[in-house]
């Protein structure tokens, strides 16, 4: 992170932040400033393009270069109309499942996985937050196969070897009655992107 003047400005979905700082931390970067959009933006993925868009005219107004941390995440290509408008490039990717996994590698799994419901390091820390009370789980209980009817399985990316988030993440599949697997990632293709 920078103290002065930010030369580039990361705009990142707030689900990545903690790995962000740590990527950034591990690399050595500065001159970079770290500005996140909250989380919740995934469920309501039409919004995600022009709050976007404003962080990345805050940051040009600023005299900073903007490099915007976020997959498609549902926006059905917005995003990238407005990356292009704005001329600020973003991480390679549909979603932050395949960055973190790594596009080559998620790419030859997508078929496997069409019945798997990701968990992140983050999603696992927040899981009741975002998931079980954000989809309203927790009051009524009977939405659990409207929701994850079609899913088998919860596959846990894990960025860190945690023991904490592994058991929350089995017991995120345990609560929606789901298999798990777990597959350590790192970051990915999340540090490769930072890195250049």
């Amino acid at each position: 992170m920078t103290t002065g003047r930010p030369r580039t400005v990361l705009i990142a979905c707030g689900a990545l932040a903690r790995e962000v700082l740590a990527v950034l931390d591990q690399q050595g970067l500065e001159g970079v400033d770290l500005r996140c959009l909250p989380a919740e933006l995934h469920n309501r993925p039409d919004r995600i393009p022009e709050a976007v868009r404003a962080k990345i005219r805050q940051a040009k107004a600023e005299g900073a270069r903007p490099l915007v941390l976020y997959g498609d995440c549902g926006t059905g290509g917005r995003l990238d109309a407005v990356l292009a408008e704005e001329g600020a490039e973003r991480i390679a990717g549909p979603h932050c499942y395949a960055f973190f996994s790594g596009l080559d590698r998620f790419a030859e799994t997508e078929e496997r996985d069409v019945t798997s419901f990701f968990l992140t390091d983050f999603l696992a820390r927040q899981f009741d937050a975002i998931v079980w009370a954000g989809l309203g789980l927790d009051r009524h209980p009977e939405l659990r196969d409207l929701y994850f009817g079609n899913y088998e399985r919860v596959v846990y990316l894990a960025q860190t070897d945690d023991p904490d988030l592994t058991e929350r993440a089995q017991d995120a599949a345990r609560r929606l009655g789901l298999a798990f697997e777990r597959r350590v990632t790192g970051y990915g293709d999340l540090a490769r992107f930072l890195a250049a």
